[in-house]
């Protein structure tokens, strides 16, 4: 969408981290933003901080709720206006071996991280597509590229988000229409979500990252990882290599497979 001037832009998860930065990149192109975010009082803080910069509202809602989100999507339609694009950013991880999750855990990572979207899509694709145009960015991660001890129903749920969004947009090509979808797959950003990370691979900034994902929208971008040899090593090393031989490099020579060993996660 390279025009977002006057576009009412929702974005989860927006009281905090690269959401809230995307909240004021958003707001300098003078878009209408609409933050959903669990934390009423980061959310009190985010309309106070950018109140002056233009149009921002703020909802409070626990996105795993599928009936929290249906009735907020009908306020924002009716308090607001017909949303023109959606980013899918709120997540959660727990850094954990799988043997140690509990029930809960596993299932409020995949409500999150890999319901939520869809659900969230679902409220506001039916409006997009009566108006012809619209924008569905899903903020998935590397982890849904590769696997990585103690992130598997956290890689579960991103791997599940990559193969819907990505079917989403050929649906949306199929069906000829004006909506156009872009999966974003970072690698870590230093937002205090994954605080204990130990990396050979640079940690990204979340200014830079946030910017970057902005601009993916603005450009139409249909897949974009960051940094955008994730993507290209992981299809082409999956295709090429021996397991082994991925597992060997991938885990010994770029040390991705222990970067979660001293992970503790932001803390609340």
């Amino acid at each position: 969408m390279k025009n977002l001037e006057n576009k009412i832009v929702l974005i989860t998860g927006g009281a905090s981290g690269i959401g809230k930065i995307m909240v004021r990149l958003m707001l300098e192109r003078k878009a209408k933003v609409v933050i959903w975010d669990i934390n009423q009082e980061s959310i009190y803080q985010t309309l106070a901080e950018f109140s002056t910069q233009g149009s921002v509202f703020g909802y409070n809602i626990d996105v795993s709720n599928v009936e929290q989100i249906q009735e907020t999507a009908k306020k924002v339609k009716q308090e607001i206006g017909v949303v023109d694009v959606v980013i899918n950013n709120a997540g959660i991880i727990i850094g954990k071996y799988f043997s140690e999750h509990s029930i809960s855990d596993i299932s409020k990572t995949m409500e999150i991280n890999a319901n939520a979207p869809m659900f969230i899509t679902k409220v506001f694709l039916d409006d997009m597509l009566a108006q012809n145009s619209g924008h569905i960015c899903n903020i998935a991660s590397s982890g849904g590229l590769v696997s990585n001890p103690k992130m598997s129903v956290y890689a579960a749920s991103k791997w599940s988000l990559i193969g819907w969004s990505d079917s989403l947009r050929l649906e949306m090509k199929q069906m000829n229409k004006k909506v156009n979808v872009t999966t974003i797959m970072p690698y870590y950003i230093n937002t205090g979500m994954f605080d204990g990370v130990q990396s050979n691979i640079p940690i990204l900034e979340p200014e830079a990252a946030a910017l970057t994902i902005v601009k993916a929208i603005e450009q139409n971008k249909k897949m974009l990882s960051m940094p955008g040899y994730i993507y290209r090593f992981t299809r082409l090393g999956q295709a090429v290599l021996s397991m082994n031989i991925f597992d060997w490099f991938a885990g010994d020579v770029l040390g991705i497979y222990k970067t979660m060993e001293h992970f503790t996660g932001r803390k609340k």
